[in-house]
């Protein structure tokens, strides 16, 4: 999971944040390199997780809140090793 990659230092903090502002500006599904030969589909990550899922459909989440469950759904998604 990308919290592995982190914790190893595969990929850092700027890199799940690059991948949150591309899923927050395009949400459609797509894979998103990221670290170093790595890559993600936001939109996946954000379908498994049940609380952002839900929370992203709510008019009331603010962007600051909807920010923090796409970058919880990719912390806790499987990324991809890029061929």
């Amino acid at each position: 999971m990308t919290l592995d990659l982190l914790a190893t230092l595969d990929i850092v903090d700027d890199d799940v944040r690059a991948v949150v502002d591309a899923y927050l500006a395009d949400p459609r599904p797509r894979m998103v390199a990221f670290g170093d030969g790595y890559r993600i589909d936001p939109a996946a990550a954000v379908e498994a997780h049940p609380f952002a899922n839900q929370l992203l459909r709510q008019p009331w989440a603010t962007d600051e809140l909807r920010r923090a469950a796409v970058r919880a759904a990719i912390l806790l998604a499987r990324p991809e090793q890029a061929v």
